[in-house]
C-alpha cells in the first residue's frame, strides 16, 4: 500500500490543555442562526419601508436601476483582495450588513432625528439641512462601522491588513448604497408619475446621473476610511492597545466628515456639488486607489521575501515563492492544472494552495515583527498541513508558472574577433607551466 511523503519537521506546539465545551449561545450555528434571522427580518423591514414611501412599481423601477454599480463595485473590491482573497461568507456577511441592518438603522435613526428637530425648532427646512449635514454622517457611518467591528473582533484570522479593512468596508458601503438607491430612485420615479414628466428631463432621469453615473462610489469612499482604520489596528501590535483602539475611531471621524462635506455640498451656492466632486471627492478617490494598489504589491512583495524559509526547511519547492508572488504566474498555475490535472477541482486546488501560502507568508511576517498572536505556532501548522495535503496538484504547476513567467533572458552581445597588439601571442598563455629537466 503507497504512502504519502512524510511531513518535513514540523514548528514545535503549545501543549495541550483541558478541552472545555462552549454553552449553548457560544456555539457557532446558534451565532449563525441569531445573525442570519437579524439580517432577514431587517432586510424584509427595510422592504416594507422602502415599498410604503414607493409603491410597489417605484420599488421594483429603483430595484433595477440602483443594481447596475453593484457588480462593478463588488468585482473591484475583489480584485484588490486576489492576493489573500478572504472568505466569500464576510463578503456576504459585509453586503448583506449594509442593504438591510444599516440601511434600517439608518432609516429608523435619521427619521426619529429629523421630526425630533423639526418640532423642538419649529423649522422644518432647518431641520432637514441640519439631518442631511449633521445627523446623517453620524447615523449612517456608524450603522456600516458596525459591520467592518464585528468582521475585526470575530474573523480576527482573515483581518490581518489594510486591504481586509477597504475590501470590507467597501462592500459594506456598497450594500447600503444599494437599498439607499432604491429608496431615491423609487420615489424620482413616483414624483414622475405624479408630474407626467418623462426622458432625459425627468426626476428618475437626474437622480439616476448623480447617483449611479457620477457618484457611485460615494459611500464606499466614506466608509473605506473606516476600513483603513481597522486595517491600520490590525497591523499593530496587541500591546499597542491605545493605537488599536484610536485608528478606528480615527478613520470613523473621517469618514463622517467626508461624509457631511458631500452631503452639505448643496448649501455652498449654485457650483457648491461641483466644487466638492471635483476639488475633493475624485482626488481623494485617486489616492485612496493608489493607496490600495500599491498596498496590493506590497503584499506581493511580501510573499516573495517571506516564502524562502519554508524552501529551506522543505515545506515548498524552490520556484514556489517567485510564481506566488506574481499574480500573473497564480493564474497560470492555475489554467496549467485545469488543463493537466483534472478540471476546474485541480484549479480550485491551486487556488486554496496560494491562498494558504500568502496567508502563511503574512503570518510569518507579523510574527518576524512580533504583531502575531499567542496562536502562532498553531496557525502556522495549519497552514502547513493544509499546503502538504494539496501539494501534488499545486507543486507541479506552480513550477510550470515560474518557468512560463520568468523574462526571458536578455540576447548576448555579439562577440567579434579583434587581432591582439603587436608583440602579443594569439593564445594566452596557459596559468601554470610545469617545466621538466
Amino acid at each position: 500500500m503507497a504512502t504519502s511523503a512524510p511531513f518535513p519537521t514540523p514548528p514545535a506546539g503549545p501543549g495541550t490543555g483541558l478541552l472545555r465545551h462552549p454553552h449553548w449561545w457560544q456555539r457557532g450555528w446558534v451565532r449563525y442562526g441569531a445573525l442570519i434571522t437579524l439580517l432577514v427580518l431587517s432586510g424584509l423591514v427595510i422592504l416594507a419601508l422602502v415599498r410604503r414611501q414607493t409603491g410597489t412599481e417605484g420599488l421594483l423601477v429603483g430595484l433595477g436601476l440602483a443594481v447596475l454599480p453593484v457588480p462593478w463595485l463588488t468585482a473591484a473590491f475583489r480584485w484588490l483582495d486576489r492576493v489573500e482573497p478572504g472568505p466569500w461568507r464576510n463578503l456576504v456577511f459585509a453586503f448583506a450588513w449594509g442593504a438591510c441592518a444599516a440601511a434600517l438603522m439608518a432609516i429608523v435613526a435619521n427619521t426619529f432625528a429629523t421630526k425630533w428637530i423639526a418640532t423642538a425648532t419649529a423649522d422644518p427646512a432647518g431641520a432637514d439641512t441640519l439631518g442631511a449635514t449633521v445627523i446623517a454622517p453620524v447615523v449612517e457611518e456608524s450603522a456600516k462601522a458596525a459591520a467592518v467591528l464585528l468582521v475585526f473582533l470575530f474573523r480576527r484570522r482573515h483581518f490581518t491588513g489594510l486591504v481586509d479593512g477597504v475590501v470590507i468596508a467597501g462592500i459594506t458601503a456598497t450594500g447600503f448604497a444599494f437599498t439607499e438607491n432604491i429608496l431615491y430612485l423609487g420615489t424620482a420615479f413616483g414624483t414622475d408619475q405624479l408630474s407626467g414628466d418623462r426622458g432625459i428631463a425627468s426626476v428618475t432621469a437626474a437622480t439616476f446621473f448623480v447617483r449611479i453615473v457620477m457618484s457611485p462610489f460615494a459611500h464606499p469612499l466614506f466608509t473605506v476610511l473606516t476600513g483603513i482604520g481597522f486595517g491600520l489596528a490590525a497591523l499593530s501590535g496587541e500591546r499597542q492597545r491605545l493605537r488599536r483602539a484610536l485608528l478606528p475611531v480615527c478613520g470613523l471621524l473621517l469618514a463622517m466628515t467626508m461624509h457631511a462635506l458631500w452631503n452639505g455640498s448643496s448649501t455652498f451656492g449654485q457650483y457648491g456639488f461641483f466644487a466638492v466632486y471635483g476639488g475633493f471627492m475624485v482626488p481623494v478617490f485617486a489616492l485612496l486607489t493608489w493607496l490600495a494598489v500599491w498596498t496590493r504589491q506590497r503584499e506581493l512583495r511580501t510573499v516573495q521575501t517571506e516564502l524562502p524559509a519554508y524552501v529551506l526547511a522543505g515545506w515548498l519547492g524552490p520556484a514556489e515563492p517567485i510564481a506566488l508572488g506574481s499574480m500573473r504566474a497564480r493564474r497560470m498555475a492555475r489554467e496549467y492544472a485545469r488543463h493537466h490535472f483534472g478540471g476546474r477541482p485541480a484549479a480550485r486546488t491551486v487556488a486554496e494552495y496560494e491562498a494558504y501560502a500568502t496567508s502563511l507568508a503574512f503570518l510569518r511576517h507579523r510574527g518576524r515583527r512580533g504583531r502575531a498572536g499567542a496562536d502562532f505556532v498553531v496557525r502556522e501548522r495549519e497552514l502547513l498541513t493544509e499546503l502538504w495535503q494539496r501539494r501534488a496538484v499545486a507543486r507541479p504547476a506552480l513550477d510550470y508558472a515560474a518557468r512560463a513567467s520568468a523574462p526571458a533572458p536578455a540576447p548576448a552581445a555579439p562577440v567579434y574577433w579583434t587581432p591582439p597588439p603587436y608583440g602579443y601571442p594569439t593564445v594566452p598563455y596557459p596559468a601554470y607551466h610545469s617545466y621538466r629537466p
